[in-house]
């Protein structure tokens, strides 16, 4: 017999699961939920330790989840964060291109934020040298709807809203197994307790894969890690970079390559870089988990992924071993800047889902009920896929899981 009942509980108590249950519990009063996350403090991983960036959405495919996620829920977040006081500023963004062969993407990049609805205005030299002066390029863009926040803080905040209403936040409570029954959904604990629920939401991020294989549903993808390694700028250094400067993305690489981040609390981020993580948690070199590393192993898309990246993955972990190497890509931006101007910072870990062709996924995905199929599974929903940018995207990727959640609870009844 299970210790308690409730009829939702979310498992991971990071922005997405804490957006998830307050939507849950503001969209229908008195549900029973609880949120269960294994750390002692929620938002200990992607959420906080991420460049706080609210993203505009220019980067993502038209009508793809992530653009009209992150055009919606940028919006939406500043507004939140307008609404209960939490330190934010909308910035703008500078996107540069500081090589010819750059010019054609950025002209695309262009054409695609303004297909997702964003106000896009290119730079010339002149004019970008008015808004970045110590930064160097050839044109740029400006999307002036990118802003920065505290996303620690604003989970926080998603967490008290939602406890208002109700629903339990449970740090230390690490889920070990999952029994699927017809009536219902039992968790078992790493305490050994058990807990009971009519519907299981899975927003585990790092471990959302594994999450899906405990209650039985094949999730079709493996959570490869990716270490994002930071600098930042020596403090009497801050003054080279007003904003948010980017680099064209290369459209071969699925990263966005080093760029630099003013934060909301003055400090100036230069990164992530992206390499192989050895660990779900593996935030240095120095932190290897050998069931991890067997896991990222032992999964045919790991090396698919390898063989088709390897080239640019090779530069990675060159910058990541080599400070020299990490200058040099700054310096393509920030001509001015000096080794002894970067301080090593802390660094987060990227949960991409890969599938089993070895293809990253480039879209918010989501598995388990789904009210237009009747054959899924009817007590579980997962979300499968949910990096940069789900956590400017926390708010309509919450009402969304919590749509399904609730969809779930009305087919299997209480």
């Amino acid at each position: 017999m299970a210790d308690e009942s409730y009829d939702v509980l979310v498992v991971g108590g990071g922005i997405v699961g804490l957006a998830t249950a307050r939507a849950l519990v503001g969209e229908r009063p008195g549900l029973r939920v609880a949120v269960l996350e294994k750390e002692a403090v929620p938002a200990s991983h992607q959420t906080g330790r991420n460049s706080g960036v609210i993203h505009s959405g220019i980067y993502y495919r038209p009508g793809s989840l992530k653009a009209r996620y992150a055009v919606r829920g940028a919006a939406e977040l500043v507004r939140f964060c307008r609404e209960h006081g939490l330190p934010h500023e909308v910035t703008g963004k500078t996107i540069v291109a500081t090589a010819p062969a750059e010019l054609p993407r950025l002209a695309a990049l262009a054409e695609r934020g303004r297909a997702n609805g964003l106000r896009v205005e290119e730079l010339t030299p002149a004019r970008l040298r008015e808004r970045e002066p110590a930064v160097a390029g050839l044109r740029a863009l400006w999307v002036a709807s990118t802003g920065i926040c505290d996303f620690a803080e604003v989970a926080r905040c998603y967490a008290r809203l939602a406890a208002e209403r109700g629903a339990e936040l449970r740090t230390g409570h690490e889920v070990t197994g999952i029994a699927r029954r017809r009536d219902a959904v039992t968790v078992r604990l790493a305490t050994g307790r058990e807990l009971r629920c009519a519907v299981l939401v899975n927003c585990a991020g790092l471990y959302g894969d594994r999450i899906a294989r405990l209650a039985g549903d094949d999730p079709g993808v493996r959570i490869v890690p990716f270490r994002g390694e930071y600098y930042e700028l020596a403090e009497h250094r801050r003054g080279l970079v007003r904003g948010l400067v980017y680099p064209v993305p290369d459209p071969a690489f699925p990263f966005l390559g080093v760029h630099l981040t003013r934060g909301i609390h003055g400090d100036v981020h230069v990164g992530p870089n992206a390499v192989p993580a050895l660990a779900r948690e593996g935030y240095d070199w120095r932190t290897v988990r050998l069931a991890d590393l067997a896991d990222t192993v032992a999964f045919p898309g790991t090396w698919r992924l390898a063989r088709r990246h390897w080239r640019s993955e090779v530069g990675e972990l060159h910058r990541s071993l080599s400070k020299p190497a990490f200058l040099r890509a700054v310096r393509r931006l920030l001509p001015a800047v000096r080794a002894e101007d970067l301080v090593r910072a802390g660094a987060g870990v990227r949960a991409q889902a890969v599938d089993r062709h070895g293809a990253l996924l480039d879209d918010f995905a989501f598995a388990g009920f789904d009210p237009a199929d009747p054959r899924s599974p009817r007590r579980t929903v997962h979300v499968l896929n949910a990096p940069s940018p789900a956590a400017t995207a926390s708010l309509p990727i919450g009402a969304e899981v919590a749509r399904r959640a609730l969809a779930a609870l009305d087919a299997g009844g209480r």
